[in-house]
């Protein structure tokens, strides 16, 4: 059973290790992955989330519903235009347990290359909610957090509503 790692666990500021091998412990960890990101009604959840210091992700586009694994993902580029949106994350969570959101500015668009679990090379333009999903969790594999998007004022504010760490 896997185990969501919270804010301040400093699993989630190590930067991953690509992955060089497709085992079917990835796979089985990417699926329990899906499941948890379902149950959680996430879109996105990153190796570091649960753990890992691995470069894998999984994802979903919510209008679609699609799902994709992805191992190894970059971004190999930004588009020109930019989008403010409320952001939330399931390692950064308010003392009620739920996600705390705060607005963050990124790239509307984006291209992503990545391996997918069957070994195949892919990539594809993403814009919208999807290409924010991609940059999101792909910045959990850098130990980046979207808190740190933030205004020091503004972070010192949210960071009042979130959850301590236990110990």
């Amino acid at each position: 059973m896997l185990q969501m790692k919270l804010c301040g666990d400093l699993v989630l500021r190590t930067k991953c290790e690509p992955v060089d091998t497709i085992t079917p412990q990835l796979l089985s960890t990417m699926d329990e992955m899906v499941s948890m990101m379902r149950e959680q009604n996430g879109v996105g959840l990153a190796a570091p989330q649960i753990g890992a210091l691995s470069r894998f992700l999984v994802m979903m586009d919510p209008d679609s519903e699609t799902v994709f694994r992805m191992i190894n993902p970059e971004i190999v580029s930004y588009g020109s235009d930019t989008c403010t949106m409320e952001e939330g994350c399931l390692s950064v969570l308010g003392n009620d347990g739920l996600p705390v959101f705060a607005n963050v500015s990124r790239p509307s668009s984006v291209v992503v290359r990545w391996t997918d679990e069957t070994g195949a090379d892919k990539m594809a333009e993403m814009s919208g909610l999807p290409a924010r999903i991609v940059q999101h969790e792909t910045d959990h594999l850098d130990g980046k957090l979207f808190i740190d998007y933030l205004s020091p004022v503004r972070r010192e504010m949210l960071m009042r509503k979130v959850k301590k760490l236990k110990k």
